[in-house]
């Protein structure tokens, strides 16, 4: 095998670019508060978004997926990486360059979030006609008439009669008010969308209907997602390149059907062989993981999974494996694999 860059290109030109992203948390102690440590949420993930495609982040709770998606946008600052948005440097921590708050504010119309818990990121204080053009009016892009008529529009198209638009959010079920974050997440016409776990609040007949509703928009109108999730089966159908991430890491990368048919990595292939199998004549052997997931401010040297792993040998304990190519388009990052 050959060692491979860790970005496999697109076929059309990247809409979104990382490269080397880390976001560590500082850990404060003492009688001082002095920092002690630090949890190293995300270390060192590069991928590339091309247009119009859905992009996959999936891993255990706790493998920094959500911390990935607030640091492109600038939700939480960097500690290191360069993010690239449509041609446009939106930050190189390395060397010092930051797209300046006026221009961040402008380009973050294009750039738009869908949070998990829709409850929670609701304001319970306004109507869902406020939470959807509230943007829009920040920006100066509308009259408060003009607003309110595009969030009429906006809420139609994801499945809220435009009658409800006085109500608050306490008054319509989880699904519903999802279907409101997405409509307010649509108000600038974004063209890229990260879906920060949109359906684990969910039930999972709901779940189906809120999938159908962003596919949908999605070849509507032309927009391109990060979806970030837990469940595999989802991510399967739903995503078109797909990264497996633990402990702050990519440990495999490619398309939906290289690693469903063809996981390579020992974590991925655990992750597979969890899931239940739909035709009742499919036998799987479960791979049960040892240990629990290590502690991010202390993680394991070398690679971050020896301690679960039932290959693990010496060299996994003291190296750090490189992402290799298994296919074109498909890298993983296991030493097994130099030695197949």
């Amino acid at each position: 095998m050959n060692a491979k860059a860790e970005i496999p290109l697109p076929v059309k030109p990247a809409l979104l670019q990382v490269e080397n992203l880390k976001k560590h948390f500082p850990i404060f102690g003492g009688v001082f508060s002095r920092q002690i440590g630090s949890v190293k949420a995300v270390e060192g993930v590069s991928f590339s978004i091309a247009e119009g495609e859905t992009y996959g982040l999936v891993g255990e709770s706790g493998c920094g997926k959500s911390t990935v998606g607030r640091t492109i946008l600038s939700l939480i600052s960097p500690t290191a990486g360069r993010v690239t948005f449509n041609d446009t440097l939106l930050y190189d921590v390395e060397d010092n360059k930051y797209l300046p708050g006026r221009d961040m504010r402008v380009l973050r119309r294009d750039m738009q979030i869908i949070f998990q818990d829709p409850f929670a990121s609701l304001d319970p204080r306004m109507t869902i006609g406020s939470i959807v053009s509230e943007g829009l009016l920040a920006h100066r892009l509308a009259t408060t008439r003009e607003a309110m008529l595009q969030a009429e529009e906006l809420l139609e198209l994801c499945g809220i009669s435009s009658q409800n638009i006085n109500r608050y959010p306490h008054e319509f079920s989880g699904g519903q008010r999802q279907r409101i974050s997405i409509a307010r997440a649509l108000a600038f016409h974004p063209k890229f969308v990260i879906c920060d776990e949109p359906i684990a609040a969910l039930d999972v007949s709901i779940q189906a209907q809120i999938l159908t509703l962003m596919q949908d928009l999605k070849d509507r109108l032309n927009l391109t997602y990060l979806f970030i999730s837990h469940d595999l089966g989802v991510v399967r159908y739903f995503c078109d390149l797909i990264a497996v991430m633990y402990l702050g890491s990519f440990v495999e990368t490619g398309s939906s059907e290289q690693l469903f048919k063809n996981p390579v990595h020992p974590y991925t292939q655990a992750l597979l062989s969890a899931m239940p199998a739909l035709d009742s004549g499919m036998t799987r052997s479960r791979i049960i993981l040892k240990g629990t997931v290590p502690n991010p401010a202390n993680a394991p040297s070398g690679c971050r999974f020896h301690t679960r792993c039932i290959h693990s040998e010496q060299r996994c304990r003291e190296d750090a494996p490189q992402m290799q190519e298994v296919e074109p388009g498909h890298l993983a990052a296991c030493h097994l694999l130099a030695s197949s």
